[in-house]
Formats: structure tokens, sequence, C-alpha cells
């Protein structure tokens, strides 16, 4: 009789516990993470930018994340820019932002702010040194889009701790030009899996690094439409807002 008390008290404390949990998450819930996608094009326009859009709008409804989407620069001068954990710049192209958003978007790095750039992030704002800074580099060329082999140099990333050491895809592979210092690189891409490649042995896909007072994170994958529906592909994403979020 003795024991069938014990095991009585030890069930009722299990569900005293797991009744305590629920009610302190339904007091305390974890806080939403507030993102802007930011898509405005004044260059070569991306089809797959609606197909993104929609997958991390998706994306954040299954995170806790709070999406708000904008293909207008204007935006930035708007007072609540602060209250976005992330910035996600989604394959925008060419000089997007005049001078009084260029200094917008800065105080808001400067403040803690995150950065997420996808694909032609990096074909943007060619003009702007502090920009090419935070990228981490500018677009160069590419060659045909072609399956390629990428291989992961730090699995202990959050947007990587998912992918096998090497990954196999299909996509646009870029090559780079004036890339930054200071990189911490993701990701590498086999010149010998694929044609077209003119970096050599170090050829990175995605970096992160802090910058300016804030953070942020690049990947180059995302041109095809495909890639946004791909689990792999949108958890790496997912990774790098997570990191960039203040």
């Amino acid at each position: 009789m003795k024991n069938k008390s014990n095991l009585f008290r030890l069930a009722l404390l299990v569900i005293v516990i797991g009744v305590s949990t629920a009610v302190s998450a339904a007091v305390n819930p974890p806080k939403q993470v507030k993102i802007l996608v930011f898509f405005e094009t004044k260059g070569f326009y991306h089809s797959s930018i609606p197909v993104a859009v929609a997958a991390l709008q998706k994306l954040g409804q299954s995170n806790n994340m709070l999406v708000d989407t904008t293909s207008e620069s204007a935006t930035f001068l708007q007072p609540n820019l602060d209250t976005y954990s992330a910035i996600v710049f989604m394959s925008t192209t060419g000089d997007v932002f005049n001078e009084a958003e260029q200094a917008a978007f800065k105080k808001y790095i400067n403040n803690g702010g995150g950065f997420v750039g996808i694909h032609a992030a990096t074909d943007t704002e060619y003009g702007w040194p502090w920009y090419n800074q935070l990228v981490g580099g500018y677009f160069k060329s590419h060659p045909k889009q072609q399956e390629a082999v990428l291989n992961i140099v730090d699995g202990n990333h959050k947007s990587t701790k998912h992918l096998p050491a090497q990954w196999k895809r299909f996509d646009e592979w870029y090559n780079f030009k004036d890339m930054q210092p200071g990189l911490h690189i993701l990701i590498n891409i086999d010149e010998k899996s694929y044609e077209g490649g003119e970096m050599g042995a170090s050829h990175p896909m995605a970096w992160y690094h802090k910058f300016d007072g804030g953070k942020a994170f690049y990947t180059e994958l995302g041109h095809t439409n495909e890639s946004f529906s791909d689990p792999l592909f949108l958890i790496h994403i997912l990774g790098g807002i997570q990191y960039a979020a203040k």
C-alpha cells in the first residue's frame, strides 16, 4: 500500500508541475519576434520574391515571429523602425536608399538592430561603402544555374547545425568582389563541383559578423522558387534571423 501511495503522490506531482508550467507559459508567453522583410528593387527583379515573402510569412506563423513586409524604402523613415528585431533584405537590387533612408537604416544598426541579407542583397547599394561592410561583399557575376556541392565550414551555428556536412543543391551561384575582413564563414562552395566559380578554394556562400553595433547574417542561396519550399533552406534562413535578431 505504501508503494501505491508513493506512486500516486508522484503522479499527482507530475500533474501539478505540468499544470503549473502550462499556466506559467500562458501568463508569460515567449516574446514575439518582429521582423521586416524589405524587397525593393532598382535593378534585376527576382521572380522568386513573392514566393520568398510568402514563405517567410508562413515561417513566422510557426515560429512566433510577426512578419511585416515592404517594397518601399521610405518605410525606413518611420519612427517604429527600432521595434523590429531584424530586417531581412530579400533579393534587393540597385540603389534603393536616398541619403535620409541610409541614415535611418545606419542608426537602426547602430542601436543594435539585426540585418539578414538573402541572395541579391549583395547586389545592392554599390555606392555606399558602409553597406558593403555590413553585408560583407558585393555581387560580381554568376554562371548558369546548376547543381553544386556546399561544404559546411561551421556546423554549430543556428543556421547550419541541421545541414549535412556536404550539401548538394541546385541554385544560382554568385562570385563576389570587395569581400570584407572579419567575416565568420559558415558555408563554402566547392568550385570543383560546378562550372563558373572564380574565387578558388575559399569561396564563401554564407557568413555572419557583428558590425557597427548590430549583427549581420548573409546567405547567397535563394534565387530559385524551389528554394523557398526546401525545409533545409528555410531552417537555414530561420537560424540566420534568430542570430541577427536583437
